[in-house]
């Protein structure tokens, strides 16, 4: 049987035309050195987004930046903020996007992992942090929505959040990639927007990062934005200056048609939801799993327990690549929080993630755990 792999979160849906249209038009870009700040006209139509999708008015010429990917700025961003002191906490989620660690090693600080609460929609257990952590923490990665998880972080959860980095001083990097990809009417509530709810309108302490990959199917284009805090912004455009990260001006305008538009964004959130829709009654009978908030991710719980197993055995009985749900995360305080779940990644067309579904079922009606 054919391979099919839920494995990696690559989108796979079709470009939208008016990006490889603007693309098509704009080489003569590539003849002149990029500006690090970008073209205003980019930072315009960031700025212009975040008031369409948030309600929150930015200074595109203080609190925008362009980024090559949200992967990119997130681990450059722990390379501007954090010090030199040998006893700096980074705090990722747990289980997480990869980045956070490697970003929180590589500055040399040590990365804490603040596990999620299943019982409590996946929301992460900030109360469980000591003070002296807190004290010494220069920086936090918030995942909203969450990869695995797809929890999406309310507005109490983010006043907490935004006490405690009042209180220690340390940066709030809300990763937010997965926006745009929903399962509920209301659309998933973003960081500036709790922060201007909340009546923070200068943004301290927190930026927030955005990408094209997900909204617009364009992994490849390596294309997003940050905002927010116009001090740490500063900051930032210096380190990019010397880290010679200037975005293409001939992205920049494919990036800007796909900001300017939301046509071909609802039509890619329905195609997800469609297919959801139909892999779900599949799975749910079988697997402890449930819709999630938002993003493309099943974060399923398996029978037996043995995540690493299961998906070992999947891929040899049935050509199925899953993600073991211990691999997303570590060990901390004697407990691995991905242990007994696995993600799938829901990216593929329709009708292969339902035959994978179907062989997933088989699978697990075949053996005994």
């Amino acid at each position: 049987m054919a391979a099919i792999s839920l494995g990696i979160g690559e989108p796979r849906h079709a470009t939208p035309s008016l990006v490889l249209d603007a693309l098509s038009k704009n080489f003569d870009a590539l003849s002149a050195y990029p500006p690090t700040a970008g073209d205003p006209s980019f930072r315009q139509s960031c700025a212009a987004w975040v008031k369409r999708r948030y309600g929150v008015d930015l200074d595109e010429k203080t609190q925008v930046l362009p980024v090559n990917g949200s992967r990119e700025a997130l681990f450059s961003i722990a390379q501007t903020i954090v010090g030199a002191s040998a006893d700096a906490w980074v705090m990722c989620p747990n289980p997480f996007y990869q980045i956070y660690e490697g970003a929180a090693l590589l500055s040399g600080a040590k990365p804490y992992f603040i596990p999620n609460l299943p019982n409590q929609n996946f929301a992460m257990d900030w109360d469980s942090v000591p003070a002296e952590v807190w004290k010494k923490t220069q920086l936090v990665f918030a995942c909203s929505p969450s990869n695995p998880t797809g929890a999406v972080m309310p507005l109490q959860e983010w006043k907490k959040l935004f006490a405690w980095s009042d209180q220690y001083g340390f940066l709030i990097a809300s990763d937010e990639c997965y926006s745009e990809i929903y399962f509920r009417d209301e659309p998933p509530l973003g960081g500036l927007e709790a922060a201007h709810r909340l009546g923070r309108k200068d943004f301290k302490n927190l930026i927030s990062f955005t990408s094209l990959s997900k909204r617009s199917n364009m992994p490849g284009m390596r294309s997003g934005f940050v905002a927010g805090d116009a001090n740490v912004m500063k900051q930032y455009l210096l380190y990019r200056t010397y880290h010679g990260s200037a975005m293409s001006g001939m992205v920049q305008k494919a990036s800007i048609a796909a900001w300017n538009d939301e046509t071909h964004v609802i039509e890619n959130r329905a195609m997800y939801r469609d297919k959801f829709a139909q892999v779900m009654p599949v799975l749910s009978p079988h697997l402890d799993v449930q819709l999630p908030d938002a993003a493309f991710y099943l974060w399923a719980g398996v029978p037996g327990g043995d995540d690493v197993a299961f998906a070992r055995d999947l891929y040899a009985q049935y050509n199925v690549t899953v993600l073991p749900g211990s691999y997303l995360a570590r060990e901390f305080n004697g407990h691995n929080p991905g242990k007994g779940r696995i993600r799938m990644a829901l990216v593929a067309q329709t009708q292969q993630c339902l035959e994978a579904a179907q062989r997933i079922v088989q699978f697990v009606q075949s053996n005994s755990f």
